[in-house]
C-alpha cells in the first residue's frame, strides 16, 4: 500500500436511506475498522445519496468529484466499504483505474487490476439483476390486480417492501437455513443497506406470498 492517508467515500441510493443513516453507518463502521487494523489515517469523509449506475457519475455525484479532487492534492487513496458503493458501472470504474486513481475496497483490499475489473462487472450485473427483479415484481403485482398508481401510504409501503424483497431474492435463497440474525448481517455486508432480523423475516414472507 503506497499511502497511509485515505479518503472515505460512503454512498446510499435513496433519500430515505440517507435521512435514516441506515447503510451509511454500516459502511462507516467497516471502513473505520479496516483503517484502524491497517494503520491508515482517514483524512476526510464524503457521503452521497445517489444511484451507482451510469458512466456520468462525476456529473451526478458532486461528493465523489470532491473526494477525487482532494485525493490528488493529498496524494491519498479513496476507500470504500464495498466496491459497488463507489460505482456499479464498469466503464466508469475502469476509467478511474486507467487514470491511476488508488482505490481500496475493504472487502478485497489486495485485488489486482484483473480482479478489480471482475468485481466491477459483478457489481454492474447485480445492479442489472436488481432492476430486472424489481420490474418483474411490479409486473406480477399488476397481474394480481394491484393498483400501482395508487398513492396511499400503505400500498406504497407494500410495493416498496416487495421491491426490496425481490432485490434480495438471490441472496436470501443462497442464505436459506441460516439464523435470521446471520442472514441480516450478511445482507448488510453484501448490499451496503441496513438489514435486521425483522426485515429479513418480512422479506421472506413477502417472497413466499408473491411466489
Amino acid at each position: 500500500m503506497l499511502t497511509k492517508n485515505v479518503i472515505a467515500y460512503y454512498r446510499v441510493s435513496t433519500q430515505k436511506q440517507g435521512n435514516s443513516g441506515l447503510g451509511l453507518e454500516a459502511q462507516r463502521a467497516a471502513v473505520t475498522r479496516f483503517a484502524q487494523a491497517e494503520g491508515l489515517t482517514i483524512i476526510s469523509e464524503y457521503t452521497e445519496i445517489q444511484t451507482g449506475k451510469g458512466a456520468d457519475a462525476l456529473e451526478r455525484r458532486p461528493q465523489l468529484a470532491a473526494a477525487l479532487k482532494q485525493l490528488k492534492k493529498a496524494k491519498a487513496a479513496i476507500i470504500v466499504a464495498k466496491l459497488d458503493r463507489l460505482t456499479r458501472d464498469v466503464h466508469f470504474g475502469s476509467g478511474l483505474v486507467s487514470k491511476g486513481v488508488p482505490v481500496i475496497d475493504v472487502q478485497a483490499p489486495n485485488a489486482d487490476p484483473f480482479m478489480f475489473h471482475i468485481r466491477l462487472a459483478v457489481a454492474e450485473q447485480e445492479r442489472r439483476m436488481i432492476s430486472e427483479r424489481t420490474r418483474a415484481a411490479l409486473a406480477a403485482a399488476r397481474e394480481r390486480g394491484v393498483e400501482l398508481g395508487c398513492k396511499t401510504f400503505g400500498e406504497a409501503n407494500k410495493r416498496a417492501g416487495l421491491a426490496r424483497a425481490e432485490s434480495a431474492r438471490a441472496h436470501l435463497e443462497e442464505l436459506e437455513g441460516l439464523p435470521l440474525r446471520e442472514i441480516a448481517a450478511e445482507l448488510t455486508a453484501r448490499t451496503g443497506e441496513n438489514w435486521n432480523p425483522m426485515a429479513v423475516s418480512r422479506a421472506i414472507k413477502r417472497l413466499e406470498v408473491s411466489a
